[in-house]
């Protein structure tokens, strides 16, 4: 088997020793070939190149944002794209743990190198966004963008928190859970909590007006903090549709009374009137009526007015 693998040298996670050592056991297991992302969207780059190079597979060694990346990267142009191998170096991880896996890179390391021996695969299904941007160099025009995520999308207050945290991080602050609880309880007190700007719409069923805040999931749980799981959407997996909780108000006892709700591991949903929610959809749209702030995966990018979520069915296989 060949194997390309990913790494991020700026992987919260990891470290060159650690990265040496997992890239030599997994060297001993296949025909491995390394290379390093050096920006953002360079993961994109290679893993679109790894079809026609004649790799079965992709390995992403870092954070959930550099497995976005490669996700895309794959599952551009035609034809049946590689599988994937995650094992986690960032902060979160939340798509390897979504996947089973452990936590810790050499741990996690012992599971793929068994799914390699075993060849023990599993396909998943994806979400996709898709929005439209305005077309540069001065036309009136807009193209129609798209991107597939693995676990959660967000508009409103979540996304202007990844926004904060990547600025936090761009100035040499690491990405730790105490950073997040921190910037998100400063841009709680930043939001606009009283004007919701989403608008839900789905195919032949009736709008939801008045939305703050959207969390879309593909998987459970949408995110931790440290070791304890946010699980805002608990029935949301890699086998059904996509799952939304939307928030109709975002005053102190409202948050306090969802907060309490979903951290921690649940089996059922959260309960209050204030709530939007939705299970196994395979279609929907959120309007916003001013530019909001939007994030696949935990990586903010940008703001917009209208996106799409699609629940991609059997799009990926993962050796886990």
């Amino acid at each position: 088997m060949r194997a390309l693998l990913l790494t991020n040298p700026k992987a919260t996670s990891t470290h060159r020793r650690t990265r040496q050592v997992l890239i030599r056991a997994l060297g001993a297991a296949v025909d491995l070939s390394v290379e390093e992302t050096a920006y953002r969207g360079h993961a994109t780059l290679l893993a679109g190149t790894a079809r026609e190079k004649g790799f079965d597979t992709v390995a992403v060694l870092g954070g959930d944002g550099t497995v976005n990346e490669a996700v895309n990267g794959m599952l551009n142009g035609t034809g049946e794209p590689p599988a994937l191998i995650v094992i986690p170096g960032g902060s979160a991880n939340v798509m390897a743990r979504a996947l089973g896996l452990p936590n810790d890179p050499v741990q996690a390391t012992g599971v793929v190198l068994d799914a390699l021996r075993e060849d023990r695969r599993r396909t998943i299904g994806l979400g996709r966004a898709i929005w439209d941007d305005a077309t540069i160099g001065g036309t009136t025009g807009r193209a129609t963008t798209s991107r597939y995520f693995t676990f959660s999308a967000g508009m409103g207050y979540d996304a202007e928190v990844v926004r904060a945290v990547e600025g936090l991080r761009a100035a040499g602050f690491k990405a730790s859970p105490t950073a997040y609880i921190g910037t998100a309880l400063r841009h709680y007190l930043m939001t606009d909590r009283r004007h919701p700007a989403l608008r839900l719409e789905r195919p032949k069923r009736q709008t939801v007006d008045g939305i703050h805040m959207a969390i879309i999931s593909n998987a459970a749980p949408w995110t931790y903090a440290g070791g304890r799981p946010i699980n805002p959407t608990p029935w949301a997996g890699f086998d059904t549709g996509l799952d939304m909780l939307g928030l109709r108000r975002l005053g102190p006892v409202a948050m306090a009374h969802i907060v309490r709700q979903i951290i921690g591991e649940r089996a059922g949903l959260a309960r209050g009137r204030h709530l939007v929610q939705l299970h196994d959809e395979e279609e929907f749209t959120l309007v916003a009526r001013r530019p909001t702030a939007f994030q696949l995966d935990g990586d903010y990018l940008g703001e917009r007015e209208r996106v799409t979520f699609v629940s991609v069915p059997a799009a990926l296989q993962v050796l886990v």
